[in-house]
């Protein structure tokens, strides 16, 4: 059995992920509910309630990147791109809706 080796940022990434869960967890949870609020909206409504879903999504992902550049910033300047790949793998993985377009 061959073990990957995590890399210098997993553990940060990942502490930092959870915080985001934990201090998120109403965001996230209205996200949640706005994406089922727009699969079972009438055609009528269903662009609005995108819309609502998109929104959030939005406010999630600038959340993430807050998080990703105020660490980066600490970083020597040839660990940042390394650092921002981790993140956005391991938040790809943990928050694949809200990850899926990390600048």
């Amino acid at each position: 059995m061959k073990l990957r080796r995590a890399g210098p940022f997993a553990e940060v990434v990942d502490r930092q992920l959870a915080l985001f869960g934990r201090e998120a967890s109403g965001l996230l949870g209205e996200t949640e509910a706005a994406l089922r609020a727009y699969d079972g909206a009438a055609a009528g409504e269903a662009e609005e309630r995108y819309g609502e879903y998109v929104d959030l999504l939005d406010f999630a992902r600038d959340e993430l990147e807050a998080i990703r550049d105020a660490y980066a910033r600490t970083l020597a300047p040839e660990a940042v791109e390394r650092y921002r790949a981790v993140f956005a793998e391991r938040a790809r993985r943990r928050f694949p809706a809200i990850a899926a377009e990390l600048e």
